[in-house]
């Protein structure tokens, strides 16, 4: 019988591992799909998870939430969104999202599914108990009922992973921001999330992009990328004030927090000019408090704040269409820094976690 390797994390007396481990191949249940893995991917949430800071984590788990492959198997006939069956050999890529119900109250009446209860991720609430539904593995279980995307000819795998969790994320938090044309933006962090925030707000109409960042090698990517200007964060009290006048004093129209650290909040919050839209992506984990004031920087200023979690279908469906037309203009694929085997995630994990890399991926089979 086929083994099966994959990179399992697992909390043992309250330290976070890391081990290699073999797995039989799983029958097909009816509508299932059996990918051989490509591409994964490591982000900031999976630092978070070899830390624990995740709550409600099910370890031990296959890490891994965002992935390509190609079709193994397939049991029965499985269709995408369009009606057009799938067919062994085809690449793809799946909503790491699944059994979101579409019958609570959230789902139904609020029309927030990211906030379904019901709702589990491979790669991060599925359990290695639940199969293989991570990865950091070899071959990846698709449940009956995954929403699965064949990739467009002209969008080259690498590109696609480069893009990762970030570009539909980013999508997402462009799309609470409501862009309009000539609008001016600033983008806070230009890891995955704000590299692509950059470039959706691009897309979207946006005269002026600024981004914001304390590393000199994102900031030259993002120059690369197309944006008018960067601010050095490292640059203190002085980054507020060099935002501002690039914006003629009032500040931007929208600003787009993608650091994931807190106190570029309330900074955020003082770049955006009054009556403005401050959108906040970056803070998925809890990394502390910081301090406002409510009346000079939310009530006077007339500030629209909007937060934004998760991705849905629509993000991801939408992401790979727009980054098939636009890969020429862009390049994703920039954006990989190096490719790990499965072997290497530990050092892949303290590659992304110390900035070393601007993005990892992993591949199990080898690149």
């Amino acid at each position: 019988m086929c083994k099966i390797k994959a990179a399992v994390m697992d909390k043992v007396n309250g330290e976070i591992k890391i081990e290699i481990k073999e797995f039989p191949e799983p029958a097909l249940e009816a509508g299932a799909v059996m990918l051989k893995t490509i591409y994964s991917e490591i982000c900031g949430t999976d630092v978070h998870l070899s830390h624990g800071q995740l709550a409600e984590v099910p370890y031990p788990i296959i890490p891994g939430h965002i992935n390509v492959g190609i079709i193994e198997k397939i049991s029965r006939t499985v269709c995408d969104v369009e009606g057009n069956p799938f067919q062994v050999g085809d690449m793809v890529t799946f909503l790491d999202v699944h059994e979101t119900c579409n019958n609570c109250w959230y789902c139904l009446v609020a029309k927030a599914t990211t906030r379904c209860p019901n709702r589990k991720v491979y790669g991060i609430t599925y359990s290695v108990k639940d199969g293989l539904l991570g990865g950091w593995s070899q071959k990846i279980y698709l449940k009956p009922g995954v929403k699965i995307i064949k990739l467009p000819s002209n969008l080259p795998p690498i590109d696609f992973i480069a893009g990762g969790c970030g570009a539909p994320t980013a999508l997402h938090a462009v799309e609470r921001a409501t862009i309009k044309l000539d609008d001016t933006v600033i983008v806070q962090g230009s890891g995955a999330v704000g590299l692509n925030a950059a470039i959706f707000s691009m897309l979207s109409g946006a005269s002026q992009v600024i981004v914001v960042d304390p590393s000199s090698k994102r900031l030259e990517m993002a120059k690369q990328l197309g944006v008018d200007y960067t601010i050095d964060a490292s640059s203190g009290g002085e980054r507020i004030a060099e935002a501002l006048k690039l914006t003629n004093g009032r500040g931007a129209d929208v600003t787009i927090e993608a650091s994931g650290n807190p106190k570029a909040v309330s900074e955020g919050m003082n770049m955006t000019r009054d009556n403005g839209t401050y959108v906040i992506v970056g803070q998925y984990t809890d990394a502390g408090d910081v301090s406002i004031n409510p009346h000079w920087q939310i009530n006077k200023k007339h500030l629209d704040i909007r937060g934004t979690w998760g991705i849905d279908y629509s993000h991801l469906y939408k992401t790979i269409r727009l980054m098939a037309k636009h890969r020429e203009r862009f390049g994703w694929h920039r954006f990989v820094s190096k490719i790990y085997s499965l072997d290497e995630v530990e050092t892949a994990l303290n590659d992304v976690e110390n900035l070393q890399v601007m993005k990892a991926v992993i591949a199990p089979n080898g690149d």
